[in-house]
């Protein structure tokens, strides 16, 4: 089978398409033959050595497909049933050796693509939402790159759940599809302060997703009201720069890093999120959209369009 491995931490020039064996399943383990996986900042992270790695290494984390085979151990999957994952290296590539535990069934009323689409930004949404800041009716946020897959997430769900979303991104066009999600109003970046004391009357939002990292951090922190919410869950634009927590006592201010591996720790809350997660997307409180494919000979392109925050949805690697 075909594969996309990195040898050495790099820009895109080190990521190559490898023929590899064929996977057999070992003890808990599910070979799965992958239709779609989704290209993420995580793994720009992993081969830009952010995130270490053993290297050599396989790209990509999260993906969806149908079940080839299992080990005699495997309980509750048959060949044929159609999966999802995230949090499994070696996702970009014909076939993914896959925990059981880390598979999550997908049902009837959502695709396999949809499945490989959302299950990343959206596990990552959820908790988000649901627990670094339980949004609340009425509650105000700011989400930056609110134009993006996570940022498109998060202004529908903060929506779902009675909250007012101040979005920024930076174009028009961005701005006119963030509206379109929920949001009360969209603005560019330099203008997110302005925006912010508009709908709340300069109390601040109750919380800041930040997905973009230095270029925005002290923006962010700004916008807070006392005793707000700095959720900061990636890094597009660079990470940010150690800084004296004494700033965080201007407004007695939260400030949480968050990662998705914590809060899908147990197979139990894995599944529970999917499930609200799946039926969000069937009812269409969210929408897994897709703006690129690419074949594994693209991966490259891919990151670069990613990297280049050119998107606007999600973008698949389909083997």
């Amino acid at each position: 089978m075909r594969a996309v491995m990195f040898g050495e931490y790099g820009d895109r020039s080190v990521l190559n398409v490898e023929d590899r064996p064929d996977p057999q399943p070992g003890p808990g383990q599910v070979l799965v033959l992958v239709e779609a996986s989704g290209v993420n900042y995580m793994d720009v992270y992993q081969r830009t050595g952010t995130y270490q790695l053993t290297l050599p290494a396989a790209l990509g984390s999260e993906g969806a497909g149908t079940v080839l085979s299992f080990a005699d151990d495997v309980r509750g999957f048959a060949p044929g049933d159609r999966v999802a994952w995230t949090g499994v290296p070696g996702s970009h590539a014909e076939q993914a050796l896959v925990p059981a535990d880390r598979l999550v069934p997908v049902p009837e009323d959502v695709t396999t693509e949809q499945a490989a689409a959302v299950l990343l930004q959206g596990l990552t949404a959820h908790y988000l939402t649901h627990d670094s800041f339980a949004v609340r009716p009425g509650a105000a946020v700011l989400v930056h790159a609110a134009a993006g897959g996570m940022g498109q997430l998060l202004t529908r769900i903060v929506t779902h759940l009675g909250g007012r979303v101040v979005a920024t991104a930076s174009t028009a066009e961005k701005r006119d599809l963030a509206v379109h999600n929920g949001a009360v109003v969209a603005v560019a970046y330099a203008e997110a302060l302005d925006a912010v004391r508009e709908v709340t009357g300069g109390a601040g939002v109750d919380a800041v997703y930040d997905g973009v990292g230095a270029d925005t951090f002290d923006t962010s922190l700004r916008a807070l009201r006392p005793r707000g919410t700095m959720v900061l869950f990636g890094a597009a634009s660079g990470q940010v720069a150690p800084f004296d927590p004494m700033r965080l006592m201007s407004g007695s201010y939260f400030l949480t890093r968050p990662t998705l591996g914590h809060f899908i720790a147990s197979r139990a809350e894995l599944l529970e999120r999917a499930e609200t997660l799946f039926g969000w997307v069937a009812r269409g409180v969210v929408e897994a959209t897709v703006t690129g494919r690419y074949p594994l000979d693209a991966v490259a392109d891919a990151y670069a369009a990613l990297e280049g925050r050119r998107t606007t949805g999600k973008l698949l690697i389909v083997p």
